[in-house]
């Protein structure tokens, strides 16, 4: 085979075999196909696609790329979740501590921010201190001991995604149902989760953007985990507007405090809170959501989840004092009120922009080597359907450079449409997709 008549091949909407696939990612993971070649397949397939054969085909050589995490030393079904991309998902520093406060390990595997879309790891680490850097040992013994563990990527599990995520992160080919999905499940499957749920974005702040895209790539990557003997669920959610009132990796931490503190938003809760209970509903803790639903809400009222998230901090080298007193948290230099200048309802937000805006303060990845400011970002202060008065605030930067605080703001503002008619918000749960089909809300 050659790389080139397999680039050609699928440039003109062809179907690979396995076998083709095979020497497409094992060739690029040992080093023999370069990235210009691989950029090249990349884009056909963003282009042309990929059938749920090849995509389930490529999902498994992936996995066969590198080691699988053994965790039958974890006592008990393991539980976990990833989003497949949004502004303000702040959802697993909330999930977690919920999850694992009912007795159920979460062992989880996580990633840095991708395009505008910020990353979990990159969010705890705003807890001073905060490594992701475990080894197999001491991942399996933080689950053991606390209930709960997060690792980064290692370079011997699914080192394919690896290389292939960095590059799609530069080349513009992220935004694919096939290869969001064959990344996302081999290593959510290689990491050796017994129940997994996936929180499938759709709107203007996610990669998919519309519903019926989102429906399909959830339907995919519930076939790949079902297929791979893992239950999975899939919930598709609202990504039209950012989730909760914080943008930006230690506004977001903060954020995550006061929800398990019970103050969180409404559209955060509903997302929690439906994560959650498929993962408990997955290891057989609760029968159904409503179920479910009542066992998370206790963990708040009772401070256990609160509790639990201090404890899986300190247990990686956290400081946890910013988790008793937010005034902890790294301050910018910089802040600054978006006025309205004329009054109305807030009726769209290009959430993609705001994401863009906070990679603009210097909240983001702008090329691989970028360093990360994660005290910059926005506070969301006005929503789809708020009405805004002329001379109100309706989102605040936060930041430590005037040049990046200047250009920000005026991206920003042009991210926010307004109406004199009021606009009903989405609900945040769209619909969840399971083994036996989808159920829409």
């Amino acid at each position: 085979m050659r790389m080139y008549d397999l680039i050609t091949k699928k440039k003109h909407g062809e179907e690979l075999s396995k076998e083709e696939i095979d020497f497409i990612v094992q060739g690029f993971t040992k080093g023999d196909i370069p990235d210009y070649q691989m950029s090249a397949f990349l884009m056909a397939v963003c282009f042309k696609g990929m059938n749920i054969r090849e995509t389930i085909d490529l999902t498994r050589s992936m996995i066969d790329s590198g080691d699988r995490l053994d965790l039958s030393a974890i006592k008990g079904l393991k539980a976990d979740k990833h989003s497949t991309g949004g502004v303000g998902d702040k959802t697993t520093l909330i999930v977690g501590p919920m999850v694992a406060s009912l007795g159920v390990p979460v062992a989880k595997m996580s990633g840095r921010g991708l395009g505008h879309t910020g990353g979990t790891i990159d969010k705890l680490e705003s807890f001073k201190g905060f490594s992701v850097s475990l080894t197999d040992e001491e991942f399996i013994d933080n689950v053991n001991r606390i209930g709960i563990a997060v690792i980064g990527q290692t370079a011997d599990l699914c080192p394919a995604d690896k290389k292939m995520y960095a590059l799609r992160d530069v080349t513009a080919t992220v935004d694919n149902k096939s290869l969001i999905a064959s990344s996302i499940m081999s290593k959510k499957i290689a990491a050796g989760a017994d129940t997994i749920v996936l929180d499938v974005k759709v709107g203007s702040g996610a990669f998919m953007k519309t519903f019926e895209d989102a429906k399909d790539l959830a339907e995919i990557m519930v076939k790949i985990g079902t297929g791979c003997g893992r239950k999975t669920y899939a919930v598709i959610s609202d990504m039209s507007q950012p989730l909760g009132t914080c943008v930006g990796n230690s506004l977001e931490a903060y954020e995550a405090i006061e929800a398990l503190k019970g103050n969180g938003p409404q559209d955060l809760m509903d997302a929690c809170y439906t994560l959650a209970s498929y993962m408990l509903i997955g290891v057989g803790k609760a029968k159904d959501i409503n179920e479910a639903k009542l066992m998370l809400e206790g963990t708040i009222k009772s401070g256990a989840a609160l509790a639990k998230l201090e404890e899986f901090v300190a247990a990686q080298g956290g400081d946890v004092s910013c988790i008793e007193n937010v005034d902890r948290f790294p301050r910018t230099e910089f802040k600054e009120d978006i006025i309205a200048t004329e009054e109305g309802y807030v009726s769209e937000i290009l959430t993609d922009e705001i994401g863009m805006t906070s990679l603009l303060l210097g909240g983001g990845r702008e090329t691989k080597d970028s360093v990360i400011d994660l005290s910059v970002g926005l506070k969301i202060r006005k929503k789809i359907g708020d009405f805004v008065s002329k001379g109100e605030p309706f989102v605040t930067l936060y930041a430590n450079d005037i040049d990046r605080l200047r250009a920000a703001s005026a991206r920003v503002r042009s991210a926010y449409r307004f109406s004199a008619q009021k606009t009903q918000p989405s609900k945040h749960v769209l619909g969840i997709v399971t083994a036996d089909g989808v159920t829409l809300y």
